[in-house]
């Protein structure tokens, strides 16, 4: 969200995709397009013959939504893709990385307000939930466990609210309450977003852990438990607390994390 720094040293759309691209070292990954109604999620796929019960979905953060405090990004297609590192630590052999609409893709539909005060918005889940659909048709699966980092943590929170084939969500950094994030950095409400915080009454049933950083600044600790508070059930719902800013450290955090779970 605060991205800091000067604006000409911002890599430009093609040098973000290389930094995507490079990062991927399994020839058994491939990068596919997944064409929606409204957008094209670029995607980075590695699924085998063994994933007829379930495939686990990691979803990108916000990206690039602003290039300082006031200046909204022309492209939200993150830096740092942080999901993506988070996916390659997975040794599953179902797996797939979803990034938000528009990122690693350029189109006249692409306006600001998807990445920014629509960035939840009815459209954006529509877009996911079309895609989820058109691979479970293509891989023939039972189920998702949903992974979201920030941003995407809502994403795949909104999903599981709306569906009933999603076996788990694993947020990391996850903005879960966007009425408390903005009061708490007083900061304009996202009009035309869902809040994850609103659907407790169909999360409930859905086993959940999160994972929250301490040092977390951007999505604080307190976004977590204002979203915990909304439910009477919370049997389902597990968090752990760990040494971390909103960027930072989170790939050895979750490689320890996938060790024991």
């Amino acid at each position: 969200m605060f991205f800091g720094g000067c604006v000409n040293k911002i890599p430009n759309l093609e040098d973000r995709k290389n930094i995507a691209q490079s990062l991927i070292n399994d020839k058994n990954i491939v990068q596919k397009d997944i064409k929606t109604d409204n957008f094209t999620l670029f995607s980075f796929q590695k699924v085998s013959n063994e994933c007829k019960n379930s495939i686990k979905i990691y979803i990108e953060g916000d990206g690039l939504s602003w290039v300082s405090k006031n200046i909204v990004s022309s492209n939200p297609t993150p830096i740092n893709p942080i999901a993506l590192k988070l996916m390659l630590l997975d040794d599953s052999s179902c797996k797939i990385y979803l990034a938000r609409p528009c990122q690693y893709t350029t189109s006249t539909i692409c306006e600001e307000k998807y990445w920014t005060n629509e960035r939840f918005s009815k459209e954006i889940l529509d877009s996911f939930n079309e895609a989820l659909d058109s691979l479970k048709k293509e891989y023939s699966n039972h189920n998702f466990n949903l992974l979201g980092y920030s941003g995407g943590g809502a994403i795949v929170t909104l999903l599981a609210s709306q569906r009933n084939d999603i076996n788990s969500i694993t947020t990391i950094a996850g903005n879960l309450d966007i009425e408390k994030w903005t009061n708490i950095h007083n900061i304009s409400s996202l009009n035309g977003s869902l809040n994850p915080a609103d659907f407790s009454n169909t999360l409930e049933n859905i086993k959940q852990h999160h994972l929250i950083g301490e040092d977390d600044k951007i999505i604080p600790k307190e976004i977590f438990f204002s979203y915990q508070s909304k439910f009477r059930n919370k049997k389902n719902i597990t968090y752990s607390l760990h040494k971390a800013t909103h960027n930072c450290c989170w790939e050895d955090i979750y490689k320890k994390y996938l060790l024991e779970n």
